[in-house]
């Protein structure tokens, strides 16, 4: 995903406390940490520090921590949440899961990973949308796909 070049992006770096103005889930299935740039119902990027204290890592695995599939997805989710739910028209609103499609897991997440989140909204009609989403640690895809939502 290339860098946003508009002058409607964010331009500072949002922390927990303010990511939660824009988007309803809270501790412990907030899945993003910060978002580094966003552009109001096109695109965002976020992280993801994967912690080894995070509540999943007791039971998957015990011995060889694995972040699970669908946790990266949601934090794909909550990344493109930013981008969906910071439009004027969408705040106060929820973004569900409408579908995942063409979505594949390249690269196991392990504690101590910085996870990149990069969501572009590639499609909108209406209420619904669907968001291009990769993940990354330092460059090498984690899990990467195509995400409907439904705006509700």
């Amino acid at each position: 995903m290339q860098k946003i070049k508009n002058k409607e992006r964010s331009e500072k770096m949002l922390n927990k406390e303010e990511i939660k103005k824009i988007i309803p889930q809270r501790e412990p299935f907030l899945m993003i940490d910060e978002v580094e740039e966003y552009l109001p119902g096109e695109s965002a990027v976020a992280y993801k520090n994967v912690s080894e204290d995070e509540y999943y890592f007791k039971g998957h695995f015990p011995g060889n921590p694995i972040m699970p599939g669908v946790l990266i997805v949601e934090s794909l989710a909550q990344t493109g949440a930013v981008a969906i739910l910071s439009m004027e028209e969408n705040k106060g609103k929820n973004a569900l899961f409408g579908g995942i499609d063409k979505l594949r897991f390249k690269k196991q997440v392990v504690p101590g990973d910085r996870l990149k989140l990069e969501v572009k909204i590639i499609k909108k009609k209406g209420p619904i949308g669907i968001g291009s989403a990769i993940a990354t640690v330092d460059g090498k895809v984690a899990a990467k796909g195509e995400l409907t939502f439904a705006i509700v």
